[in-house]
């Protein structure tokens, strides 16, 4: 098991990049919910005034 951790000597290289990719894909994760978010924040306001301009007609 120490063998896989050290990656044949390669830790050193191999550990940080893997940690850098977890933190840019957990970046990635948490900016597309907060867009996902304010879309769906922006559609119920456009859906809702769509609404209300329907109701003003005769």
């Amino acid at each position: 098991m120490g063998d896989f951790f050290s990656m044949g000597g390669y830790a050193g290289y191999v550990w940080p990049v893997y940690g850098l990719a977890f933190v840019v894909m957990l970046g990635l994760f948490v900016d597309s919910r907060m867009r996902l978010k304010r879309a769906e924040a922006e559609f119920e306001a456009l859906d809702a005034a769509r609404k209300a301009s329907r109701e003003d007609r005769p």
